[in-house]
Formats: structure tokens, sequence, C-alpha cells
């Protein structure tokens, strides 16, 4: 059995690239930007992408009339995180905290038979307006899973399971780890799985799978050096086999072309050893012009590890002082002796694609610029992820 299934905050879809595969088909999409809206359409031309804001009535309703006739029998709701992310300002009513109270509106209006609602763990320390009234969920320093308590007993059980509950079952356990499924990534996420109340189905999370590392997922790819900033002389100056090594990387695909960095951070880079982050370096460590340190949090200017997936990708992704993002690197003596490590740059996109789980031949519009794409990927929800949890339920029918 086939369902026809409604996007909400769809973005560019990345969490939709499988949905196919195991059933899914998407043919409604609501998305509030126009350019990721765009994006979405040209990757998905068969779903009907409504471009408005959800909480206008009218765009609301627009969507609900539609979903009713396309008997939409699937929802799947993922609200920006950005109000309440860890890597995100956190900033305690931002407005984008609210959506979650407009996707459940469209949930009931619509009726659909299975729910697949999204979002980030730190939701618990966000603050939230319910009938009018600011509800805060105030953090101070308390273990995680009392954090993780709290959570259940708050968003879910005071207000989502309020809504919907009289309708739907809920899943036991919401809190996922992407790396657990197939996705070479430590990216966490809060998932509420819903089930029609009359429909004999149990949806729960599926089987955890072995951990895949970035060794495993992009240890076998080429080396590239990084283009820099202050231009391609300078860049062939520091970097000999630069051209060659991009040329190699472009065989393998279009997105793994180096990405573009200041020497300055490069440096620092490459004397900083797998795993570490270049804070901590004796010589060659991030300073400002007149030489003093930066303050920086332990995981800016910090290379991956091999041996364990990806951290998060963050919607700064491209930036070289942004959360664990550089490469892993290798080691090598320089022609002076000197130990140095390559690959002093962040992750490529087609190295970001694998780590997001994306399939590879993944339709990228043209038109996207590396910033854009770098952003949304931060923003996604990695797509095998979803593959594997709504497989969970699809195989049952």
């Amino acid at each position: 059995m086939r369902l026809n299934g409604l996007s909400l905050f769809s973005n560019v879809g990345i969490a939709e690239a499988y949905l196919k595969d195991v059933g899914i088909d998407i043919v409604l999409a609501n998305e509030i930007d126009d350019k990721r809206a765009r994006f979405y359409q040209e990757v998905y031309s068969d779903a009907h992408m409504i471009c408005g804001d959800v909480t206008d009535p009218i765009v609301r309703e627009e969507i609900v009339k539609e979903a009713k006739e396309k008997h939409v029998d699937f929802i799947i709701a993922t609200p920006p995180c950005q109000g309440m992310s860890e890597a995100g300002l956190r900033l305690e009513f931002d407005p984008r905290n609210q959506l979650i109270f407009y996707a459940v509106d469209v949930i009931k209006r619509v009726k659909p038979k299975f729910v697949l609602l999204e979002n980030v763990p730190k939701q618990l320390t966000t603050k939230i307006k319910y009938n009018g009234e600011n509800f805060s969920i105030v953090i101070i320093s308390i273990p995680l899973g009392l954090l993780f308590w709290l959570y259940y007993k708050i968003i879910r059980d005071f207000y989502i399971k309020k809504e919907l509950g009289a309708e739907y079952r809920f899943n036991k356990d919401t809190l996922v780890m992407a790396k657990d499924y197939g996705v070479p990534q430590l990216r966490e996420r809060n998932i509420f799985l819903l089930v029609k109340k009359d429909l004999n189905y149990i949806w729960e999370f599926p089987e955890k799978q072995k951990e895949i590392t970035l060794e495993e997922a992009i240890g076998n790819l080429p080396s590239l050096d990084p283009l820099l900033r202050e231009g391609m002389d300078e860049t062939l100056k520091r970097f000999p086999e630069y051209e060659e090594k991009r040329k190699i990387g472009l065989q393998i695909s279009k997105w793994h072309y180096p990405p573009k960095h200041s020497w300055k951070q490069v440096e620092w880079m490459m004397h900083t050893p797998t795993g570490k982050s270049a804070i901590y370096n004796e010589v060659y460590y991030p300073q400002k012009a007149d030489g003093t340190p930066v303050k920086a949090h332990h995981n800016n200017y910090r290379r991956l590890k091999w041996d364990m997936p990806c951290r998060t990708v963050t919607q700064n992704n491209g930036v070289i002082s942004s959360l664990a993002c550089v490469h892993p690197g290798r080691q090598y003596i320089s022609e002076n002796g000197d130990v140095l490590y390559s690959d002093p740059r962040v992750l490529s996109i087609y190295e970001l694609m694998i780590v997001m789980s994306l399939p590879l031949d993944w339709n990228i519009p043209e038109w996207a610029d590396e910033t854009f794409i770098r952003r949304v990927f931060g923003e996604g929800i990695p797509s095998k992820l979803v593959k594997e949890i709504v497989g969970a339920l699809t195989r049952q029918l």
C-alpha cells in the first residue's frame, strides 16, 4: 500500500529523499521561504508546493483543503529549530518556537492516519505560549536525563498529547540518534510517531544499526587542498598540488571541490591533529592581528575524528571557526621536517551529502550557491534516518 503525504516546513526536502522508496508519495508541501520552496519544487516535481506562511489562516486553509482533496494519509512536519537548537541563539520567545501549534492545527483538521513530527531535543529549553499564556521551561544546571524527562512530561504530555492523544497513539521513546540508523553523523532529534487509534499498527523506532565512522564514510575520498582567499597565486605557492587534487576530486563528483578559506586559518589547521582544536596549539593557534588569542568554544576550530561519526552538521558548516566541522586530515611530514595534517578545510559539499545520508545523485539545482546549500544541509534531518523510521511503519501496511 502506498500513502499520499504532506510535508510541512519542508525546507528543500532533505528528509523526503527516500520516502518514495518506502511507499510514501509526497503530493503536497509547504515552505515559507521562496528560495527553499523553489529548490524543493525542482527536486520533487510531482509534489505541489504551497509557498507561504503556515501561520496565515488563508495559507493554512489552502493546505488543509488541498490535503483533503489529495487524500493525504501521512504528514511529516519538521518545524524550524533555530529558536531552540544548541547551535542557534535560543531566543526565549522566538516565533519559530510557536510553529508546533500550527502543525498540530493542520494535523487535527486533515486527520491523517500517520504523522511524523520532528525537532531537536533542545525544544525542552525554550519558552512557548499556550492559550495566550507564556509557558516556560526553565533549564538550570541539571542532568541531561532529567531534561529529557521534562521534555516528555511538558511538551509531549502537556501539549502535543493533550491535543492529539484522543485520536492518536504515540511512540514510547522519542529521542533518536541518526548514527543508529545508517547515518555517519551524531545528530540527535526528537521524533514523535503518531498512529490513528482505530488502526492496528504499532509504530516505534526500528532496531538500531551499526555505527558508521567517518573513516568508513569518506575515508576513501581523494584529499583536497583548500582554495585560499588570497588568490590562486598564493594557493599554488602554498599548495603546489592544488590543481591536480582538484581535478581528481571532480572526477568523483562535481560537488567534491575545494572549499575556500583564508591562509591564516588554514595554517592553524595544518598544525592541528585529527580530532583536536587549534585553540590548544602552542604556536599556530587562532589569534587576532595583535597576537592576542581568540576566545573560542572548545569545539571551534576543531577537526573531526576518523574513528567516530561526524559531529552534528550545523548551518555554519562552511566556516573553519564553526563547531567541529574541519576535515579529520592525515598526518604527514613536510620537506622541512614539520609534522603537519592534510585537508585543512571544512568538508566538501559531496562529503556533506554523505554524512547527511543523501542519495549521491540527489538533484541539487544548478542555481543554488554553496553558502545556501551548506545552510539547508545544516537545517535538514538526515534522509536515511527518516527512511528507516518510516520504513518500519510501511513494511506493516
